[in-house]
């Protein structure tokens, strides 16, 4: 988990690439990507068991799944082309392919953070409103500092209320045992380590604002346009891995935690604040929702009031967010980012 959501900051250099034309190729042969993270190592465990060989098989294709090392390379390497999917958070598919202007699908909203990131501050029985004046280390631009944002939101605060100090994620647990440091905004495992400080209070963490921190698998909507085998065959894959994890498989979990690092107790503990969607109707339910709208909303006004909408956006609405039923975020004529029911639909009807 070390390596997801790292800075977004580099959303503005990727308006060069070339975005992908409007319609891609008919082709056979796929490749995605994923990083390191408890809610996406079902997909180390559909391509070391032949779950993804077997749903491409079904549709007449091959799809080859990557782990990459390095969260953002993965995404920039996406953004480039060089993959059809990557795993990624909403914030960052908005901030970084979406802004470099690739028109993307999120075809699986597969979990959402439900506590794996939090706020920490010393001393006993402190509160959001005790972050008043305090300097605050977290991974500028991130989910962290989205986070920070609506936990100050939530509290009557305000950013200015508070000095944002930078810290990447392998130095913010090492930083937060220091005198200098009182506050910090992290994700898991470095959460949990820096919760466990003693005389410290973890004053607020996404499980208070559910669903707004997505994970997801997102892919190139001309590939997937002109290619819907690719759409069903991931789908069909994600759901059957989660299928298991729903009953609690202990093989399946074991794999997937020696994966991530850790051991099954410790995985199991992850688990537990990442809200996955076992079920194909969980997911769809989930996107469908109005919720989903209004979410994407804050993410482009603090994604905007940060710059990482692109050199060239004057207002939230500069790149188009689409959801189910035609609803649109934004600019319609700039639409970048689309959530699909199309494959949860097909899957909770059994017809990938």
């Amino acid at each position: 988990m070390l390596l997801r959501r790292s800075l977004a900051a580099l959303a503005c250099a990727l308006a060069g690439f070339a975005a992908i034309p409007a319609h891609a190729a008919t082709k056979t042969q796929f490749n995605v990507c994923w990083t390191i993270y408890a809610g996406w190592m079902p997909w180390d465990y559909a391509q070391a068991q032949g779950i993804v060989d077997k749903w491409a098989k079904k549709n007449g294709i091959q799809i080859k799944v990557t782990q990459l090392n390095d969260y953002v390379e993965s995404i920039n390497q996406y953004t480039a082309g060089q993959f059809d999917g990557c795993t990624m958070t909403n914030m960052d598919a908005l901030t970084i392919p979406a802004a470099g202007g690739v028109d993307s699908t999120a075809l699986i909203a597969s979990s959402f953070s439900n506590g794996n990131d939090g706020i920490v501050l010393k001393g006993k029985g402190k509160s959001v409103k005790d972050l008043k004046g305090l300097n605050i280390n977290l991974v500028e631009l991130s989910v962290s500092h989205y986070l920070l944002a609506r936990g100050l939101e939530k509290a009557g605060l305000r950013e200015r209320d508070v000095k944002v100090v930078n810290t990447s994620d392998a130095d913010i647990v090492a930083a937060f045992a220091t005198p200098a440091v009182k506050a910090a905004v992290a994700w898991n495992p470095q959460l949990a380590a820096i919760a466990a400080t003693p005389d410290s209070s973890a004053v607020f963490d996404s499980s208070q604002v559910p669903g707004e921190i997505i994970d997801m698998m997102v892919v190139n909507t001309a590939t997937l346009k002109d290619n819907p085998a690719l759409g069903k065959a991931l789908t069909g894959a994600w759901f059957e891995v989660m299928a298991l994890m729903k009953a609690n498989n202990e093989a399946a979990l074991t794999h997937m935690a020696k994966a991530s690092g850790t051991d099954l107790a410790g995985y199991k503990a992850q688990l537990k604040t990442t809200a996955l969607f076992h079920t194909p109707a969980e997911a769809l339910a989930f996107v469908t929702s109005p919720k989903l709208a209004e979410t994407m909303g804050r993410v482009s006004r603090f994604s905007f009031d940060k710059g990482l909408l692109g050199q060239g956006a004057r207002s939230a609405d500069a790149i188009g967010v689409a959801f189910p039923g035609g609803a649109v975020n934004g600019s319609k004529a700039n639409t970048k980012l689309r959530f699909d029911a199309t494959y949860l639909r097909l899957a909770v009807d059994g017809k990938l």
